[in-house]
């Protein structure tokens, strides 16, 4: 059986020291769709997003109450291997960061840490990531020179590569077409839909057009909280609520 790659969010409230950064989000995030978080800066969608992979901890001085499971297991319990859970549930940030490594060794990276070391296996694996980045063909004459002379579109692309490579059941996007131009930005959503028939993909993203152009589901978040969720034509044609309205259509945010 495949994996359900299910995230149940329940009644989540999240703290940086004293400040309350998300109230009370629950939300059930499912495989096979593009989940978009929208809302304006500050409202809580990164960190959010954040949480699903556990990056926060790497913050001193936060506290999480509620529950997170993937396929039915608390993320947060402490018996989770959190190495494992980023593993599984793989990120790609908002502005490209390649290593100062070849092409190559970037998208070997995370499985030389996972202990890959057959040469065969390692170049199997990296050859079907980039082609799952879309990314293959433009690199496949270069793979052994170094990443940072790609463009920016092929550097993000190539960071999706890598985080691909250790195959994970979940991919979340921050932001991850705001540092590109136009046509960069386009293959980034054109690969979103085609990578979705294989992982689960949550995706923050500034742009109302990017979320109704790549996401099956969209969700609000405002001021820490959850507004309104659901499937995204709903949510941007027929809101249930009229401040998702008003962020919509640009009346604040």
């Amino acid at each position: 059986m495949e994996n359900s790659q299910k995230f149940i969010t329940q009644h989540l409230n999240f703290y940086y020291g004293e400040f309350k950064a998300l109230e009370d989000i629950s939300i059930t995030i499912n495989q096979n769709q593009v989940s978009a978080l929208i809302g304006p800066s500050g409202c809580g969608k990164s960190t959010f997003l954040r949480c699903l992979n556990r990056m926060n901890d790497l913050i001193p001085g936060i506290r999480v109450k509620g529950s997170i499971r993937l396929d039915d297991e608390d993320i947060y319990a402490p018996s989770v291997d959190v190495v494992n859970l980023r593993r599984r549930v793989g990120m790609v940030f908002q502005k490209p960061n390649p290593f100062p490594k070849s092409i190559f060794e970037n998208v070997a990276y995370g499985l030389r840490v996972n202990g890959i070391k057959n040469k065969k296996v390692l170049k199997q694996r990296v050859e079907k990531s980039l082609k799952q980045a879309a990314l293959w063909d433009e690199v496949k004459d270069r793979i052994n020179e170094s990443a940072l002379g790609l463009s920016g579109g092929q550097q993000q692309r190539l960071c999706i590569a890598r985080a691909l490579a250790v195959e994970p059941d979940v991919v979340l996007m921050d932001e991850p077409a705001s540092a590109l131009d136009p046509i960069a930005t386009q293959k980034i959503e054109d690969l979103i839909h085609e990578l979705k028939k294989k992982f689960t993909i949550i995706i923050v993203t500034h742009s109302m057009q990017q979320a109704a152009r790549v996401s099956d589901i969209t969700a609000f978040f405002y001021m820490g909280k959850l507004i309104e969720t659901g499937d995204t034509e709903t949510i941007f044609t027929r809101p249930a609520l009229k401040q998702t309205e008003d962020y919509i259509t640009g009346r604040f945010g």
